[in-house]
């Protein structure tokens, strides 16, 4: 499985962004759970949201309101859209996937439980 990123940038204060992620080389038949999580510098990687393969969507509890995730099935494609950014949501954005069917695993922890993961685009909210 094969995860690509796109969508990060330059933005100021209260902007929005959008992050896209592009999945190949998944299994047809194989349910699988997706998510986006981030890394701030110097500080650990951490759960933003997950969507399961019935379509369930799980925000991590500091992330709830401002962060929306949607999934296209048929484009194999995750989104995150982010709303009136602040300056510490400044961080690398990660997408994650690992084959589960009806669930997700919980934030935390190793790897946050996930198997595969894309290399991240960088989100920078500065005036």
């Amino acid at each position: 499985v094969q995860l690509v990123e796109s969508g990060g940038g330059l933005v100021q204060p209260g902007e929005s962004l959008t992050l896209s992620c592009v999945a190949s080389g998944l299994i047809y038949g194989i349910s699988y759970c997706m998510g986006w999580y981030r890394q701030a510098p110097g500080e650990e990687r951490e759960g933003v949201g997950t969507i399961d393969s019935t379509g369930r969507i799980t925000y991590a509890d500091s992330m709830k309101g401002r962060f929306t995730i949607s999934k296209d099935n048929a484009k194999n494609t995750l989104a995150l859209q982010m709303n009136s950014l602040k300056p510490e949501d400044t961080a690398m954005y990660y997408c994650a996937a690992i084959q589960a069917n009806g669930w997700c695993p919980k934030f935390g922890g190793r790897s946050n439980g996930m198997a595969y993961w894309g290399k991240g685009t960088l989100v920078t909210i500065s005036s």
